[in-house]
């Protein structure tokens, strides 16, 4: 009875990771059933919808795996696959769908080697980690650290950076923009987040956030901050999903410019110092 038990807890992050990777799919052969250019608002909404459900999915299977003690090699490979599908394939299928781009142009081109140096880098972002997260083992230190910053912009946030810039694009604020304009923004926008994930740019961890509450007006404060983004969410969700994934990576790229200028001499915001690369090649020596 203890080993069937056993079996049934190991199982429940697989399954809300695999349900996190069915939103991923979904998403993909959806867009994919979708004619080119005509992804509107409502079907890009209902995509974002499923793709913020797949990364709410992702922050859930590590919690429960770690609450329950069910961590797992296996847990941690089918993990990192499933962001590859859903965060790093399935943006650039929405985004390359979602415009009205002759094929065999050289805008196109351009489209599609964005799409490819975002999903790319998402990946070699995954590998990247997971070493990290072997190299860190039994090191408290590496893995104190590690929980606090991410070295390069993790997936989820990247796919929530370019899905909600072509939602935005699309939405009734940008009505008169040009299928042009939308093309050159969104290939830019897909390779700077790909150059984020794979550099060595300090980015925070939303899981070890503390905020701590001195007073009654923080409180006060804390929850009417609350209720207007939940309001903008209801009412303005293009903006304020656009304003939160943005401003998460603004604010790192603002606290890393802050540590250069303060110099490595000064303890402040040492932990967004960016990291040197260290990439080596082996096979040369």
């Amino acid at each position: 009875m203890n080993k069937q038990k056993l079996k049934k807890i190991y199982l429940l992050p697989n399954v809300i990771t695999a349900f996190g990777l069915t939103c991923g799919l979904f998403v993909i052969f959806k867009m994919n059933m979708t004619p080119v250019g005509e992804a509107n608002a409502q079907v890009l909404l209902a995509t974002t919808a499923i793709l913020l459900l797949a990364a709410f999915a992702d922050l859930l299977d590590g919690a429960v795996a770690r609450a329950i003690k069910a961590e797992s090699e296996f847990g941690g490979v089918f993990d990192s696959l499933a962001d590859a599908i859903s965060f790093g394939v399935a943006p650039s299928v929405i985004i390359l769908k979602s415009l009205s781009v002759a094929p065999g142009t050289h805008l196109s081109f351009l489209l599609t080697t964005a799409a490819t140096v975002f999903s790319l880098c998402g990946v070699l972002r995954l590998v990247r980690f997971n070493v990290s997260a072997l190299e860190a083992k039994g090191n408290e230190e590496l893995i104190l650290a590690n929980k606090k910053n991410f070295t390069g912009l993790p997936i989820p946030a990247a796919a929530a950076a370019a899905v909600s810039i072509n939602l935005f694009l699309v939405s009734e604020n940008f009505w008169g923009l040009s299928d042009l304009a939308r093309a050159w923004i969104l290939s830019s926008v897909l390779i700077i987040l790909g150059y984020c994930m794979i550099s060595r740019w300090k980015f925070p961890s939303v899981k070890t956030l503390e905020i701590r509450v001195k007073s009654f007006q923080a409180v006060f404060l804390t929850v009417l901050s609350a209720v207007l983004i939940f309001y903008g969410i209801l009412h303005y969700f293009p903006l304020v999903f656009a304003v939160l994934s943005w401003g998460y990576i603004f604010t790192a790229w603002i606290l890393s410019l802050i540590r250069i200028i303060a110099g490595r001499k000064s303890k402040t915001l040492e932990g967004f110092e960016p990291e040197d690369d260290d990439i080596e090649d082996e096979e040369m020596n």
